[in-house]
């Protein structure tokens, strides 16, 4: 963590705002996000189709409109585009708090979501303007700050879940309203001279999609977040499957949140000394993929739960899960701040809000898709008596990553696009 810290206070002012500001929307997010779907459900007494409608609205409003907060970013400013977002997130927290009916409900989930739309793809352009030559540093940090904000903010959120899920929601929005005053008072504005221009959205946006490096990239990237997706889906039913309990599961993210905040400034170091950022984005793939292979040869050793919790034999079974969970992290951490600044490289940057937020757009729709793929394949797995057969997928979408980003790099597609002026 030490190492962490120096490399944040080696940077100007505005990248350390940057941090702090991820840090505290991270942790205001995740102190309420994780148990709304309790109080749908709970609370409100929901059909689960019903909460899965909510919680799917959310996701589509902030996956679906990236790319337009990313336009708005480079045209009216990322500093604006960051405190409205804030701004509303802080709205539509606190709308949450008194929704009791499903249109004010939908309405909420959908600002939420919109929010994140508006700040993300901005928050990401500045950081890449403001870190310079220093990009892939400035992104390891804000990686970390990123990761404490999410082991941080569901503690929180127990505390205030077990009193009442009003005061989750308050306490949640009123860490959106202060992030929205210090960052109106704190964050630095800059010109953005893309807002003089005159030519319309659309060509931007045809610009930005006629870019055949970046689309090319884009989609060779899509399986890694299919892959990191399985913290999520694919490791806690194995968990469940293989110990019956949910100790695990809440392990799994702990030693993930970890591992990154200990240890991703040593590993981007380390990274960078030794390869170039397309190098280090093929192996960290090729990592992902491998990371899948202690699961595959330990699936079929382990039938479905019959081990009480508790005890050594508890803990064995959660051996391969916990080694596929750690080599996940470790290939994350490689990956991901030689991929941002990739972003940039490919996209050229005067317009990297706008790169960042379809960039954002396609993983969303391939991680969609890629659930549908894994959850099959899980499924066929379990159904033919093949426990491996999801997790060998696994491996092997994140080899065919790795070989598709090197093809990119080998044929020279990953070089650096023409300078222009930067939106900010």
């Amino acid at each position: 963590m030490r190492s962490t810290l120096a490399l944040a206070l080696s940077f100007d002012r505005p990248v350390k705002l940057l941090l702090v500001n991820q840090l505290t929307i991270n942790v205001g997010f995740y102190m309420l996000m994780p148990y709304l779907a309790g109080h749908l459900s709970g609370t409100l007494a929901l059909p689960t189709a019903l909460v899965g409608l909510i919680l799917g609205i959310r996701n589509l409003s902030q996956q679906g409109m990236f790319l337009v907060g990313g336009t708005l970013a480079d045209r009216l400013g990322c500093r604006p585009m960051i405190i409205a977002g804030c701004g509303l997130r802080t709205v539509a927290f606190l709308l949450l708090a008194v929704a009791d009916s499903i249109p004010m409900l939908v309405v909420a989930s959908a600002l939420t979501g919109f929010a994140g739309a508006l700040f993300n793809p901005a928050v990401r352009a500045y950081l890449a303007h403001e870190a310079g030559t220093r990009k892939v540093e400035a992104f390891a940090a804000f990686n970390v700050f990123a990761q404490l904000g999410v082991l941080i903010g569901p503690l929180i959120g127990l505390v205030l879940n077990g009193m009442a899920f009003k005061l989750v929601c308050l306490t949640s929005g009123l860490t959106f309203a202060a992030l929205t005053i210090a960052q109106t008072r704190a964050l630095p504005s800059r010109e953005h001279p893309r807002a003089r221009e005159r030519r319309g959205v659309l060509l931007d946006w045809r610009e930005v999609i006629a870019n055949r490096p970046f689309l090319l990239f884009s989609l060779a990237m899509i399986g890694s977040y299919v892959l990191s997706f399985q913290v999520y889906l694919g490791l806690p039913l194995e968990v469940r499957r293989v110990t019956g309990g949910e100790l695990g599961v809440t392990l799994i993210f702990v030693v993930s949140g970890l591992l990154t905040i200990s240890g991703q400034a040593r590993v981007t170091a380390w990274a960078a000394r030794r390869w170039r950022p397309p190098e280090a984005i093929g192996r960290g793939l090729a990592l992902m993929g491998l990371a899948f292979v202690p699961l595959a040869l330990a699936a079929p050793l382990v039938g479905d739960a019959t081990v009480p919790a508790g005890g050594i034999a508890h803990a064995l079974l959660l051996l391969p899960v916990l080694g596929t969970a750690v080599l996940l992290s470790l290939a994350i951490m490689i990956i991901y701040p030689f991929e941002m600044a990739t972003i940039v490289t490919v996209g050229g940057p005067h317009m990297v809000a706008t790169y960042y937020g379809l960039y954002s757009t396609l993983a969303g729709i391939g991680v969609t898709a890629g659930n549908l793929l894994s959850g099959w394949a899980l499924d066929l797995g379990d159904s033919t008596g093949l426990p491996s057969l999801p997790w060998l997928v696994m491996a092997l979408i994140g080899l065919g990553c790795a070989a598709a980003v090197r093809a990119l790099d080998r044929s020279g597609r990953l070089a650096a696009s023409p300078e222009a002026p930067v939106a900010v």
